[in-house]
């Protein structure tokens, strides 16, 4: 296993003859960090043709939100109008939040939209948004790896995945770490020598959580093959962005069944030590038709058998087919 962590760096150019999906929700609090959290979300399919970098934008969803910090949606809009997003007012993020969007948006999942990618993050990002005070000044030198020092609350995160397994440094206080050391300060995403690779996003110097994600798809022989790209960060007071979890996937797709072929995974920065080795059981996955990764890997890959936001990234993989369709 690689010494992390190991920051990506830029997005790659994007391929002739490609699709890329980009989304990021950007989350701030504009009234103070006890009251409620302002999301920004914004998702975009473009084509890129023969004669590269020239683009074609396929589809480009938003949406925006207010949410408490116990992640209740006080309101959410978008400018997509094909869906009342409204209507998850009142919610709260997490698992069950993911089968209300089933429920009631059936046309947006089956559709693989850049809305639904989006509104499927909120739990996640709501969960994580809290790490972005840990990077204000005054937290960033002395800011140990966060110990689960409550009882009550240590039996509750007690093997919601292998990063929280019993014995597992996050619980037990055996840290040997400090964030600083096991996160680390990024590029920006955005390629300079590719600046139209993504959609235009916000610079921070305010406290600011952002959860980014790049699903790049191209044909390969008999293959479909997928790049997918998964990063949490936070804005520093001088404008610099740190990450907490950084991931890169390979995929290959059979291209005639849709089955998942092979998957190789590189983490790149996560928090733990014992959060990279969920990995080794990405091979349970082979053999599963992709659009069907959303639930497939909640469920082969459940609590301490996985990585929460390794299987975030691998779910997203359920939308290549609609992005291989571009191409066609």
């Amino acid at each position: 296993m690689k010494q992390l962590p190991e920051p990506y760096g830029h997005s790659p150019l994007r391929r002739p003859n490609s699709v890329r999906r980009t989304t990021h929700i950007d989350i701030t609090w504009p009234d103070g960090e006890a009251q409620p959290m302002h999301f920004v979300g914004c998702g975009r399919d473009i084509l890129t043709g023969e004669c590269a970098p020239s683009i074609r934008v396929l589809l480009q969803d938003d949406f925006t939100a207010s949410v408490t910090m116990d992640r209740k949606i006080l309101s959410i809009e978008s400018s997509c109008n094909r869906c009342d997003v409204g209507a998850l007012a009142g919610f709260t993020g997490g698992a069950y939040l993911r089968a209300v969007l089933q429920e009631r948006f059936p046309e947006e999942r089956n559709a693989g939209t850049p809305l639904y990618l989006l509104l499927d993050d909120l739990s996640g990002s709501s969960l994580i948004a809290g790490w972005a005070f840990t990077q204000r000044p005054g937290y960033v030198d002395d800011f140990n790896i966060q110990v689960v020092e409550d009882p009550g609350l240590r039996q509750t995160m007690m093997n919601v995945c292998l990063g929280f397994a019993e014995g597992s440094t996050s619980l037990s206080g055996e840290l040997g770490s400090t964030t600083s050391e096991r996160c680390a300060v990024v590029e920006s995403l955005v390629n300079p020598e590719d600046p139209d690779g993504w959609p235009a996003m916000a610079d921070y110097t305010q406290t600011s959580m952002r959860r980014a994600r790049r699903i790049d798809v191209w044909f390969e022989g008999q293959m479909t093959r997928a790049e997918v790209y998964f990063q949490d960060t936070a804005s520093r007071a001088d404008g610099s962005r740190v990450a907490v979890h950084e991931y890169c996937l390979q995929a290959y797709v059979d291209t005639s069944s849709g089955a998942l072929v092979r998957l190789d995974a590189e983490p790149h920065i996560l928090p733990y030590p014992e959060c990279p080795n969920a990995i080794a059981n990405l091979d349970r996955l082979l053999g599963t038709p992709v659009q069907d990764l959303r639930m497939t890997v909640l469920r082969r890959l459940a609590r301490t058998e996985g990585c929460t936001h390794l299987n975030d990234a691998v779910r997203s993989l359920a939308e290549v087919p609609v992005l291989a369709n571009y191409l066609r």
